[in-house]
């Protein structure tokens, strides 16, 4: 609910909030097995950060991601995320021992996010470690983070189990500007 209630419309009840926002925001992973190497990646990352809070979420479309082969794409979506059952994956959450003061220091900061990732209907609660740098008026998120496609119930056939690390890395990469309405970070 906080994901929707921050990426819709209803930020004027918000204000006097410092908030930065993009809906282009890239979101990759990657699997390595001695088989196979499987990677795919989608522009589609939509993010809100409140720089008083420190509250951040993120949703993503799962057919926005894009594979080099079509058969992998196709197998992705239907077989193993059902995108059409389970569109889109989510996380909500805040950065740790947030101080609004973190984003006026000078070059990337070590933060830990904490919150609930979702996907494929299963909801998990996490800890990722990422890179917070104000540049410019804009607040980049960097982050990389392993999932186990078993905690989320996808279901490998057999047949391609050997194909598929049992752990995936997933890569965010975010350029947010303030959203409209909100205050900005000066500065120093």
């Amino acid at each position: 609910m906080l994901l929707t209630w921050l990426l819709g419309q209803g930020f004027h009840s918000m204000a006097q909030s410092a908030r930065y926002q993009t809906r282009a925001g890239m979101v990759s992973f990657f699997s390595s097995s001695p088989l196979e190497d499987i990677e795919a990646r989608s522009q589609q990352l939509a993010a809100v950060l409140d720089t008083r809070s420190g509250q951040l979420a993120f949703t993503v479309p799962i057919r926005s991601f894009q594979f080099k082969r079509s058969l992998m794409q196709e197998h992705f979506n239907e077989n193993y995320l059902e995108s059409e059952k389970y569109p889109k994956a989510t996380f909500s959450g805040r950065v740790l021992e947030w101080k609004p003061e973190t984003l006026t220091a000078t070059g990337a900061v070590q933060v830990v996010a904490e919150g609930d990732l979702t996907m494929h209907g299963v909801t998990r609660h996490i800890k990722v470690p990422g890179t917070l740098t104000s540049l410019s008026n804009q607040v980049l998120i960097n982050a990389s983070f392993p999932v186990a496609p078993a905690d989320y119930n996808i279901e490998i056939p057999a047949l391609v189990r050997d194909h598929i690390a049992k752990s995936v890395l997933v890569t965010v990469r975010l350029a947010c500007a303030p959203a409209a309405g909100a205050t900005t970070v000066s500065q120093p």
